[in-house]
């Protein structure tokens, strides 16, 4: 199992409208809405082996007015 977080640049009053259609596919564990330079915060586990890059490009670029993504990977839990 692999886990992610992507943080998610939003059009601007578009932050609840993404953060609804993210939840609305049930492919991120949590959804957290944020201050600073992103407005959502998404935590994500997927099978070892897939492509985290195409899995973000396909899954979650494609919600509408979503402006930018920035991927963070992790490597271990302490």
């Amino acid at each position: 199992m692999q886990t992610f977080f992507v943080e998610i640049k939003c059009r601007l009053g578009k932050t609840y409208t993404v953060a609804s259609a993210l939840a609305d596919r049930e492919i991120a564990s949590e959804i957290y809405s944020t201050a600073g330079h992103y407005d959502v915060l998404a935590k994500f586990h997927v099978d070892d082996g897939v492509d985290i890059g195409h899995f973000v490009a396909e899954h979650v670029q494609t919600i509408a007015d979503i402006q930018d993504t920035r991927t963070i990977i992790t490597f271990k839990a302490f």
